[in-house]
Protein backbone atom coordinates (compact mmCIF):
# COMPACT_ATOMS: atom_id res chain seq x y z
CA UNK A 1 0.00 0.00 0.00
CA UNK A 2 2.84 2.37 0.89
CA UNK A 3 4.60 1.56 -2.40
CA UNK A 4 1.41 2.17 -4.37
CA UNK A 5 0.91 5.56 -2.70
CA UNK A 6 4.48 6.55 -3.50
CA UNK A 7 4.00 5.58 -7.15
CA UNK A 8 0.77 7.58 -7.40
CA UNK A 9 2.47 10.68 -5.96
CA UNK A 10 5.34 10.27 -8.41
CA UNK A 11 2.98 9.93 -11.38
CA UNK A 12 0.92 12.94 -10.33
CA UNK A 13 4.05 15.02 -9.79
CA UNK A 14 5.45 14.27 -13.24
CA UNK A 15 2.04 14.76 -14.83
CA UNK A 16 1.86 18.21 -13.20
CA UNK A 17 5.30 19.10 -14.47
CA UNK A 18 4.40 18.04 -17.99
CA UNK A 19 1.23 20.14 -17.85
CA UNK A 20 3.22 23.26 -17.13
CA UNK A 21 4.46 25.36 -20.04
CA UNK A 22 8.23 25.36 -19.92
CA UNK A 23 9.51 28.27 -22.04
CA UNK A 24 12.11 27.33 -24.62
CA UNK A 25 15.65 28.66 -24.38
CA UNK A 26 15.91 31.85 -26.49
CA UNK A 27 18.16 31.83 -29.53
CA UNK A 28 19.18 35.43 -28.86
CA UNK A 29 19.28 37.64 -25.78
CA UNK A 30 19.38 41.37 -26.48
CA UNK A 31 20.23 43.80 -23.70
CA UNK A 32 19.54 47.49 -24.30
CA UNK A 33 20.83 49.86 -21.65
CA UNK A 34 19.70 53.43 -22.31
CA UNK A 35 21.86 56.01 -20.59
CA UNK A 36 19.73 58.29 -18.36
CA UNK A 37 16.37 56.90 -19.52
CA UNK A 38 13.48 58.04 -17.30
CA UNK A 39 10.06 56.44 -16.90
CA UNK A 40 8.38 59.78 -16.21
CA UNK A 41 9.73 61.24 -19.46
CA UNK A 42 8.62 58.19 -21.45
CA UNK A 43 5.09 58.64 -20.16
CA UNK A 44 5.02 62.45 -20.33
CA UNK A 45 5.97 62.53 -24.02
CA UNK A 46 3.78 59.57 -25.06
CA UNK A 47 1.56 61.59 -27.40
CA UNK A 48 4.62 62.29 -29.57
CA UNK A 49 5.46 58.63 -30.26
CA UNK A 50 4.67 56.22 -33.06
CA UNK A 51 3.06 52.83 -32.51
CA UNK A 52 6.11 50.55 -32.79
CA UNK A 53 8.47 51.89 -30.11
CA UNK A 54 7.58 52.72 -26.53
CA UNK A 55 3.88 52.10 -27.12
CA UNK A 56 4.68 48.59 -28.33
CA UNK A 57 6.87 47.96 -25.30
CA UNK A 58 4.10 49.12 -22.97
CA UNK A 59 1.54 46.94 -24.78
CA UNK A 60 3.53 43.73 -25.38
CA UNK A 61 6.26 43.86 -22.73
CA UNK A 62 6.52 43.19 -19.03
CA UNK A 63 7.15 46.72 -17.77
CA UNK A 64 8.55 47.39 -14.30
CA UNK A 65 8.16 51.14 -14.00
CA UNK A 66 10.51 51.56 -11.06
CA UNK A 67 13.87 49.85 -11.43
CA UNK A 68 16.28 50.84 -8.66
CA UNK A 69 20.00 50.67 -7.94
CA UNK A 70 20.91 49.73 -4.37
CA UNK A 71 24.04 51.90 -4.23
CA UNK A 72 25.02 55.57 -4.42
CA UNK A 73 27.07 57.69 -6.86
CA UNK A 74 25.70 55.88 -9.90
CA UNK A 75 27.34 56.60 -13.25
CA UNK A 76 27.38 54.90 -16.64
CA UNK A 77 30.20 52.51 -15.68
CA UNK A 78 28.98 51.38 -12.26
CA UNK A 79 25.41 50.97 -13.52
CA UNK A 80 26.33 48.76 -16.50
CA UNK A 81 28.61 46.64 -14.31
CA UNK A 82 25.80 46.19 -11.76
CA UNK A 83 23.29 45.21 -14.45
CA UNK A 84 25.47 42.53 -16.04
CA UNK A 85 27.02 41.11 -12.84
CA UNK A 86 23.93 41.30 -10.63
CA UNK A 87 26.09 42.79 -7.88
CA UNK A 88 26.84 46.29 -6.50
CA UNK A 89 30.20 48.09 -6.96
CA UNK A 90 31.44 47.02 -3.54
CA UNK A 91 31.57 43.47 -4.88
CA UNK A 92 32.18 43.80 -8.63
CA UNK A 93 34.83 46.51 -8.09
CA UNK A 94 33.54 49.09 -10.59
CA UNK A 95 32.88 51.90 -8.11
CA UNK A 96 32.84 54.58 -10.82
CA UNK A 97 34.13 55.43 -14.27
CA UNK A 98 37.36 56.63 -12.59
CA UNK A 99 38.96 56.26 -9.18
CA UNK A 100 42.31 56.98 -7.52
CA UNK A 101 45.00 54.33 -7.92
CA UNK A 102 46.61 53.88 -4.50
CA UNK A 103 50.06 53.23 -5.99
CA UNK A 104 50.33 56.13 -8.44
CA UNK A 105 47.85 58.39 -6.56
CA UNK A 106 46.45 59.33 -9.98
CA UNK A 107 42.95 58.83 -11.39
CA UNK A 108 42.58 55.65 -13.46
CA UNK A 109 39.77 54.68 -15.80
CA UNK A 110 37.86 51.54 -14.84
CA UNK A 111 38.70 49.77 -18.12
CA UNK A 112 42.19 51.19 -18.71
CA UNK A 113 44.79 48.45 -19.20
CA UNK A 114 48.14 49.07 -20.86
CA UNK A 115 48.66 45.34 -21.39
CA UNK A 116 46.40 45.43 -24.46
CA UNK A 117 46.45 47.50 -27.63
CA UNK A 118 43.58 49.46 -29.05
CA UNK A 119 42.14 48.82 -32.52
CA UNK A 120 41.15 51.99 -34.40
CA UNK A 121 42.08 53.84 -31.19
CA UNK A 122 45.02 54.73 -28.95
CA UNK A 123 43.04 53.69 -25.85
CA UNK A 124 44.35 50.60 -24.07
CA UNK A 125 41.45 48.66 -22.67
CA UNK A 126 40.30 45.48 -20.94
CA UNK A 127 37.76 44.15 -18.43
CA UNK A 128 40.48 43.15 -15.94
CA UNK A 129 39.27 45.55 -13.23
CA UNK A 130 35.86 43.86 -13.17
CA UNK A 131 36.19 41.47 -10.22
CA UNK A 132 33.27 39.11 -10.84
CA UNK A 133 31.77 37.22 -13.76
CA UNK A 134 28.96 38.67 -15.87
CA UNK A 135 25.93 37.02 -17.41
CA UNK A 136 27.83 37.13 -20.72
CA UNK A 137 30.77 35.28 -19.16
CA UNK A 138 28.48 32.61 -17.76
CA UNK A 139 26.88 32.13 -21.18
CA UNK A 140 30.31 31.53 -22.73
CA UNK A 141 31.18 29.03 -19.98
CA UNK A 142 27.88 27.18 -20.28
CA UNK A 143 28.21 26.80 -24.06
CA UNK A 144 31.93 25.93 -23.94
CA UNK A 145 32.68 29.14 -25.79
CA UNK A 146 30.25 28.47 -28.65
CA UNK A 147 27.83 31.32 -27.87
CA UNK A 148 28.47 34.59 -29.69
CA UNK A 149 28.67 37.60 -27.37
CA UNK A 150 29.08 41.14 -28.70
CA UNK A 151 28.58 44.57 -27.11
CA UNK A 152 28.16 47.91 -28.92
CA UNK A 153 28.06 51.26 -27.11
CA UNK A 154 28.91 54.92 -27.70
CA UNK A 155 31.62 54.76 -25.01
CA UNK A 156 34.10 52.08 -24.08
CA UNK A 157 33.17 51.54 -20.43
CA UNK A 158 29.65 50.40 -21.33
CA UNK A 159 30.86 48.21 -24.20
CA UNK A 160 33.61 46.48 -22.22
CA UNK A 161 31.61 45.89 -19.04
CA UNK A 162 28.66 44.48 -21.00
CA UNK A 163 30.88 42.15 -23.05
CA UNK A 164 32.60 40.98 -19.87
CA UNK A 165 35.81 38.98 -19.67
CA UNK A 166 34.96 36.29 -22.21
CA UNK A 167 32.97 38.10 -24.91
CA UNK A 168 33.80 37.87 -28.60
CA UNK A 169 34.12 41.61 -28.93
CA UNK A 170 33.23 45.06 -27.61
CA UNK A 171 33.00 48.09 -29.88
CA UNK A 172 32.68 51.79 -29.10
CA UNK A 173 32.94 54.99 -31.10
CA UNK A 174 36.25 56.84 -31.28
CA UNK A 175 35.77 60.44 -30.13
CA UNK A 176 38.37 61.72 -32.60
CA UNK A 177 37.63 59.78 -35.79
CA UNK A 178 34.06 58.49 -35.55
CA UNK A 179 35.27 54.94 -36.27
CA UNK A 180 34.09 51.94 -34.28
CA UNK A 181 37.06 50.72 -32.27
CA UNK A 182 37.99 47.83 -30.01
CA UNK A 183 40.79 46.15 -28.10
CA UNK A 184 43.14 43.19 -28.49
CA UNK A 185 41.85 41.96 -25.12
CA UNK A 186 39.22 40.01 -27.06
CA UNK A 187 40.05 37.22 -29.50
CA UNK A 188 39.92 39.14 -32.75
CA UNK A 189 38.49 42.20 -34.43
CA UNK A 190 35.74 40.97 -36.78
CA UNK A 191 36.12 41.69 -40.47
CA UNK A 192 32.60 43.09 -40.61
CA UNK A 193 33.51 45.95 -38.25
CA UNK A 194 36.54 46.82 -40.40
CA UNK A 195 34.41 46.65 -43.53
CA UNK A 196 31.80 48.89 -41.93
CA UNK A 197 34.43 51.44 -40.88
CA UNK A 198 35.95 51.47 -44.36
CA UNK A 199 32.70 51.69 -46.30
CA UNK A 200 29.95 53.09 -44.08
CA UNK A 201 31.71 54.88 -41.20
CA UNK A 202 30.21 57.94 -39.58
CA UNK A 203 33.12 60.09 -40.81
CA UNK A 204 31.78 59.71 -44.37
CA UNK A 205 28.31 60.96 -43.38
CA UNK A 206 28.59 63.41 -40.52
CA UNK A 207 29.03 66.39 -42.84
CA UNK A 208 25.44 65.93 -44.05
CA UNK A 209 23.90 65.40 -40.61
CA UNK A 210 21.88 68.22 -39.07
CA UNK A 211 19.66 67.91 -36.01
CA UNK A 212 16.42 69.87 -36.06
CA UNK A 213 13.09 69.10 -34.32
CA UNK A 214 11.30 66.05 -35.70
CA UNK A 215 7.88 67.51 -34.89
CA UNK A 216 6.69 71.15 -35.02
CA UNK A 217 8.07 72.98 -31.99
CA UNK A 218 4.60 73.81 -30.68
CA UNK A 219 4.06 70.09 -30.01
CA UNK A 220 6.92 70.09 -27.49
CA UNK A 221 4.98 71.54 -24.59
CA UNK A 222 5.82 69.09 -21.79
CA UNK A 223 9.10 70.58 -20.52
CA UNK A 224 9.43 74.28 -19.86
CA UNK A 225 12.58 76.38 -19.84
CA UNK A 226 13.52 79.59 -18.10
CA UNK A 227 14.73 80.75 -21.50
CA UNK A 228 12.11 80.51 -24.27
CA UNK A 229 13.22 78.44 -27.27
CA UNK A 230 11.82 78.89 -30.75
CA UNK A 231 13.67 75.89 -32.11
CA UNK A 232 17.16 74.50 -32.54
CA UNK A 233 19.53 73.44 -35.30
CA UNK A 234 22.83 71.63 -34.82
CA UNK A 235 25.19 70.89 -37.70
CA UNK A 236 27.68 68.51 -36.15
CA UNK A 237 30.42 69.06 -38.70
CA UNK A 238 30.67 72.70 -37.57
CA UNK A 239 32.29 71.47 -34.34
CA UNK A 240 35.64 70.55 -35.91
CA UNK A 241 37.43 69.21 -32.84
CA UNK A 242 34.46 67.81 -30.97
CA UNK A 243 31.93 66.86 -33.63
CA UNK A 244 31.87 63.17 -32.70
CA UNK A 245 31.69 63.94 -28.98
CA UNK A 246 28.75 66.25 -29.64
CA UNK A 247 26.97 63.66 -31.78
CA UNK A 248 27.42 61.05 -29.03
CA UNK A 249 25.26 63.26 -26.79
CA UNK A 250 22.47 63.46 -29.37
CA UNK A 251 19.83 60.88 -30.35
CA UNK A 252 21.67 60.33 -33.63
CA UNK A 253 24.17 58.10 -31.82
CA UNK A 254 21.37 55.58 -31.24
CA UNK A 255 20.91 55.18 -34.98
CA UNK A 256 24.68 54.63 -35.32
CA UNK A 257 24.49 51.86 -32.71
CA UNK A 258 21.59 50.32 -34.66
CA UNK A 259 23.54 50.39 -37.92
CA UNK A 260 26.48 48.47 -36.46
CA UNK A 261 24.12 46.09 -34.62
CA UNK A 262 22.39 45.34 -37.93
CA UNK A 263 25.79 44.73 -39.54
CA UNK A 264 26.59 42.33 -36.70
CA UNK A 265 23.31 40.40 -36.99
CA UNK A 266 23.62 39.92 -40.75
CA UNK A 267 27.39 39.26 -40.84
CA UNK A 268 27.65 36.52 -38.22
CA UNK A 269 25.34 33.64 -37.31
CA UNK A 270 23.71 35.20 -34.24
CA UNK A 271 20.46 33.51 -33.29
CA UNK A 272 20.72 30.91 -36.05
CA UNK A 273 21.13 27.75 -33.96
CA UNK A 274 19.99 26.31 -30.65
CA UNK A 275 22.93 27.81 -28.75
CA UNK A 276 21.80 31.16 -27.30
CA UNK A 277 23.81 34.23 -28.31
CA UNK A 278 23.92 37.66 -26.65
CA UNK A 279 23.98 41.16 -28.11
CA UNK A 280 24.37 44.04 -25.64
CA UNK A 281 23.66 47.59 -26.83
CA UNK A 282 23.79 51.02 -25.21
CA UNK A 283 21.78 54.07 -26.28
CA UNK A 284 21.85 57.66 -25.06
CA UNK A 285 18.84 59.59 -23.71
CA UNK A 286 20.52 62.41 -21.79
CA UNK A 287 20.80 66.12 -22.45
CA UNK A 288 22.53 67.35 -25.59
CA UNK A 289 26.16 68.29 -24.88
CA UNK A 290 25.43 67.52 -21.19
CA UNK A 291 23.46 70.75 -20.84
CA UNK A 292 20.77 71.08 -18.19
CA UNK A 293 17.11 70.35 -18.84
CA UNK A 294 16.44 74.06 -18.41
CA UNK A 295 18.80 74.85 -21.26
CA UNK A 296 17.70 72.08 -23.61
CA UNK A 297 14.00 71.43 -22.99
CA UNK A 298 13.13 71.11 -26.67
CA UNK A 299 16.14 68.92 -27.38
CA UNK A 300 15.21 66.54 -24.57
CA UNK A 301 11.69 66.03 -25.89
CA UNK A 302 12.97 65.50 -29.42
CA UNK A 303 15.54 63.02 -28.07
CA UNK A 304 12.74 60.81 -26.75
CA UNK A 305 10.83 61.10 -30.04
CA UNK A 306 13.88 59.92 -31.97
CA UNK A 307 14.70 57.32 -29.31
CA UNK A 308 11.20 55.91 -29.81
CA UNK A 309 11.93 55.48 -33.51
CA UNK A 310 15.37 53.91 -32.85
CA UNK A 311 13.79 51.31 -30.57
CA UNK A 312 11.14 50.58 -33.20
CA UNK A 313 13.83 50.12 -35.86
CA UNK A 314 15.84 47.80 -33.61
CA UNK A 315 12.81 45.64 -32.79
CA UNK A 316 12.00 45.42 -36.48
CA UNK A 317 15.54 44.30 -37.40
CA UNK A 318 15.62 41.63 -34.68
CA UNK A 319 12.13 40.41 -35.57
CA UNK A 320 13.09 39.99 -39.23
CA UNK A 321 16.46 38.35 -38.55
CA UNK A 322 15.74 36.12 -35.55
CA UNK A 323 12.09 36.61 -34.60
CA UNK A 324 10.96 38.15 -31.33
CA UNK A 325 9.49 34.78 -30.35
CA UNK A 326 13.07 33.43 -30.42
CA UNK A 327 14.47 36.43 -28.55
CA UNK A 328 14.46 37.68 -24.98
CA UNK A 329 14.82 41.43 -25.02
CA UNK A 330 15.46 43.58 -21.94
CA UNK A 331 15.60 47.36 -21.74
CA UNK A 332 16.68 49.36 -18.72
CA UNK A 333 18.33 52.61 -17.68
CA UNK A 334 21.62 53.64 -16.13
CA UNK A 335 19.58 55.13 -13.29
CA UNK A 336 21.07 58.61 -13.08
CA UNK A 337 20.82 61.90 -14.99
CA UNK A 338 23.18 64.73 -15.82
CA UNK A 339 23.22 67.46 -13.19
CA UNK A 340 20.81 70.36 -13.15
CA UNK A 341 21.76 74.01 -13.05
CA UNK A 342 21.70 75.69 -9.62
CA UNK A 343 18.26 76.96 -8.67
CA UNK A 344 17.75 80.61 -9.45
CA UNK A 345 17.93 82.98 -6.48
CA UNK A 346 14.40 84.22 -7.09
CA UNK A 347 13.03 80.90 -5.79
CA UNK A 348 15.01 81.24 -2.51
CA UNK A 349 15.93 77.54 -2.40
CA UNK A 350 18.98 77.08 -0.10
CA UNK A 351 22.18 76.59 -2.05
CA UNK A 352 25.93 77.05 -1.90
CA UNK A 353 29.26 75.87 -3.29
CA UNK A 354 31.45 73.09 -1.92
CA UNK A 355 35.07 73.14 -3.13
CA UNK A 356 36.63 69.69 -2.84
CA UNK A 357 40.20 70.90 -3.44
CA UNK A 358 39.98 73.56 -0.73
CA UNK A 359 38.47 71.02 1.64
CA UNK A 360 41.35 68.58 1.03
CA UNK A 361 44.00 71.32 1.47
CA UNK A 362 42.51 72.53 4.75
CA UNK A 363 42.27 68.97 6.05
CA UNK A 364 45.97 68.44 5.31
CA UNK A 365 46.86 71.65 7.21
CA UNK A 366 44.75 70.50 10.14
CA UNK A 367 46.47 67.11 10.28
CA UNK A 368 49.90 68.76 10.06
CA UNK A 369 48.99 70.94 13.04
CA UNK A 370 48.24 67.80 15.04
CA UNK A 371 50.81 65.28 13.80
CA UNK A 372 53.63 67.37 12.29
CA UNK A 373 54.81 68.05 8.75
CA UNK A 374 53.76 65.74 5.93
CA UNK A 375 51.37 65.19 3.05
CA UNK A 376 48.61 63.42 4.94
CA UNK A 377 45.99 63.87 2.21
CA UNK A 378 47.36 61.85 -0.66
CA UNK A 379 44.61 62.57 -3.19
CA UNK A 380 40.95 63.38 -3.59
CA UNK A 381 38.50 62.41 -6.29
CA UNK A 382 34.88 63.44 -6.46
CA UNK A 383 33.77 63.50 -2.84
CA UNK A 384 36.27 60.91 -1.67
CA UNK A 385 39.48 61.70 0.20
CA UNK A 386 42.43 59.31 0.19
CA UNK A 387 44.83 59.56 3.13
CA UNK A 388 48.55 58.77 2.91
CA UNK A 389 48.46 55.45 4.75
CA UNK A 390 52.19 54.83 4.32
CA UNK A 391 53.08 58.17 5.94
CA UNK A 392 50.68 57.45 8.79
CA UNK A 393 52.29 54.03 9.28
CA UNK A 394 55.84 55.47 9.12
CA UNK A 395 54.93 58.00 11.82
CA UNK A 396 53.53 55.13 13.89
CA UNK A 397 50.15 56.81 14.10
CA UNK A 398 46.84 55.05 14.52
CA UNK A 399 45.03 55.02 11.16
CA UNK A 400 41.55 54.75 12.76
CA UNK A 401 42.38 57.74 14.96
CA UNK A 402 43.59 59.87 12.04
CA UNK A 403 40.52 58.96 10.00
CA UNK A 404 38.21 59.74 12.93
CA UNK A 405 39.81 63.15 13.56
CA UNK A 406 39.59 63.90 9.84
CA UNK A 407 35.88 63.12 9.83
CA UNK A 408 35.30 65.34 12.87
CA UNK A 409 37.07 68.17 11.05
CA UNK A 410 35.27 67.74 7.72
CA UNK A 411 31.80 67.63 9.25
CA UNK A 412 32.23 71.27 10.26
CA UNK A 413 32.42 72.53 6.65
CA UNK A 414 29.46 74.45 5.28
CA UNK A 415 27.39 72.28 2.97
CA UNK A 416 28.55 68.99 4.48
CA UNK A 417 25.65 66.83 5.55
CA UNK A 418 27.61 63.79 6.74
CA UNK A 419 31.07 62.21 6.55
CA UNK A 420 31.39 58.45 6.26
CA UNK A 421 34.68 56.80 7.20
CA UNK A 422 35.90 53.48 5.82
CA UNK A 423 35.68 51.96 9.30
CA UNK A 424 32.11 53.11 9.78
CA UNK A 425 31.08 51.60 6.45
CA UNK A 426 32.85 48.31 7.08
CA UNK A 427 32.17 47.84 10.78
CA UNK A 428 29.50 50.34 11.84
CA UNK A 429 25.81 49.93 12.55
CA UNK A 430 23.42 49.23 9.69
CA UNK A 431 21.08 51.92 8.39
CA UNK A 432 19.37 52.12 4.98
CA UNK A 433 21.68 54.96 3.89
CA UNK A 434 24.82 53.26 5.17
CA UNK A 435 23.74 50.11 3.32
CA UNK A 436 23.54 51.98 0.00
CA UNK A 437 26.87 53.71 0.53
CA UNK A 438 28.47 50.46 1.69
CA UNK A 439 27.35 48.82 -1.55
CA UNK A 440 29.23 51.49 -3.52
CA UNK A 441 32.37 51.19 -1.37
CA UNK A 442 35.34 48.97 -2.24
CA UNK A 443 38.09 49.00 0.36
CA UNK A 444 40.89 48.78 -2.22
CA UNK A 445 39.56 51.43 -4.58
CA UNK A 446 37.44 53.84 -2.54
CA UNK A 447 38.71 56.67 -0.36
CA UNK A 448 39.17 56.65 3.40
CA UNK A 449 36.57 59.39 3.80
CA UNK A 450 33.36 59.89 1.84
CA UNK A 451 31.67 63.28 2.06
CA UNK A 452 27.92 63.71 1.72
CA UNK A 453 26.99 67.23 0.54
CA UNK A 454 23.60 68.84 1.15
CA UNK A 455 21.01 68.81 -1.67
CA UNK A 456 20.97 72.03 -3.67
CA UNK A 457 24.68 72.67 -3.21
CA UNK A 458 27.11 72.64 -6.13
CA UNK A 459 30.27 70.53 -5.94
CA UNK A 460 32.97 72.68 -7.52
CA UNK A 461 35.84 70.83 -9.18
CA UNK A 462 39.16 72.01 -10.62
CA UNK A 463 37.60 71.63 -14.08
CA UNK A 464 34.44 73.78 -14.13
CA UNK A 465 32.90 71.44 -16.71
CA UNK A 466 32.75 68.76 -14.01
CA UNK A 467 30.85 70.87 -11.47
CA UNK A 468 27.79 69.04 -10.22
CA UNK A 469 24.63 70.10 -8.44
CA UNK A 470 23.64 67.71 -5.65
CA UNK A 471 20.11 66.45 -6.11
CA UNK A 472 18.83 63.38 -4.29
CA UNK A 473 15.25 63.21 -5.52
CA UNK A 474 13.96 59.90 -6.85
CA UNK A 475 14.37 59.29 -10.59
CA UNK A 476 12.00 56.60 -11.92
CA UNK A 477 13.72 54.26 -14.37
CA UNK A 478 12.13 51.34 -16.25
CA UNK A 479 12.99 47.68 -16.67
CA UNK A 480 11.23 46.03 -19.60
CA UNK A 481 11.25 42.40 -20.80
CA UNK A 482 9.90 41.56 -24.25
CA UNK A 483 9.77 38.56 -26.58
CA UNK A 484 9.77 34.81 -26.10
CA UNK A 485 6.94 33.82 -23.78
CA UNK A 486 7.07 37.03 -21.74
CA UNK A 487 3.71 37.88 -20.25
CA UNK A 488 2.66 41.53 -20.83
CA UNK A 489 1.98 43.48 -17.66
CA UNK A 490 2.71 46.89 -16.16
CA UNK A 491 4.06 46.67 -12.61
CA UNK A 492 4.47 49.57 -10.20
CA UNK A 493 6.27 47.65 -7.45
CA UNK A 494 9.97 48.63 -7.40
CA UNK A 495 12.56 46.03 -8.44
CA UNK A 496 16.32 46.15 -8.16
CA UNK A 497 18.47 45.92 -11.28
CA UNK A 498 20.51 43.13 -9.68
CA UNK A 499 17.62 40.83 -10.63
CA UNK A 500 18.30 41.23 -14.37
CA UNK A 501 21.31 38.90 -14.59
CA UNK A 502 19.74 35.98 -12.66
CA UNK A 503 16.50 36.38 -14.61
CA UNK A 504 18.40 36.12 -17.90
CA UNK A 505 20.28 33.13 -16.51
CA UNK A 506 16.92 31.50 -15.75
CA UNK A 507 15.74 32.11 -19.32
CA UNK A 508 18.93 30.59 -20.76
CA UNK A 509 19.19 27.69 -18.25
CA UNK A 510 22.68 28.70 -17.15
CA UNK A 511 24.34 29.76 -13.90
CA UNK A 512 23.92 33.29 -12.61
CA UNK A 513 27.13 35.37 -12.31
CA UNK A 514 29.45 34.06 -9.62
CA UNK A 515 28.78 36.82 -7.05
CA UNK A 516 25.07 37.31 -7.75
CA UNK A 517 22.89 36.21 -4.84
CA UNK A 518 19.61 37.70 -6.03
CA UNK A 519 16.72 35.46 -7.06
CA UNK A 520 15.34 35.79 -10.62
CA UNK A 521 12.05 37.54 -11.23
CA UNK A 522 9.12 35.14 -11.20
CA UNK A 523 5.82 34.81 -13.05
CA UNK A 524 7.27 36.47 -16.16
CA UNK A 525 6.31 33.84 -18.74
CA UNK A 526 2.84 33.02 -20.03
Amino acid sequence: MKGLLTSLITVLTFTGLQAQTVPSVPKLVVGLTIDQLRTDYIEAFSSLYGEKGFKRLWKEGRVYQNAEFNFTNIDKASSVAAIYTGTPPGINGIIAQDWIDRVSTRPVNCVEDKSFMGIYTDETTSASALLTSTIADELKVATQGNALVYAIAPYREAAILAAGHAGNGAFWMNDETGKWCGTTYYADFPYWVTRYNDQKGLDFRIGDMTWTPHHPVEMYRFLKSEWPQEGFKYHFDDQKKSKYRKLKTSPYINDEVNLLATECLYSCPMGEDETPDMLSLTYYAGNYDHKTAMEAALEMQDTYVRLDKSIADLLDVIDKKVGLHNTVFFITSTGYTDGDAPDLNKYRIPTGEFHTNRCAALLNMYLMAIYGQGQYVEAHHGLQIYLNQKLIEDKQLSLPEVISKSADFLIQFSGVNEVYTSYRLLLGAWTPEVYRIRNSYNRKRSGDLLIDVLPGWTIVQENPANNKLVRKSYIPAPLIFLGGNVKPEIIQTPVNVDCIAPTLAHFMRIRAPNACQTAPLTNICK
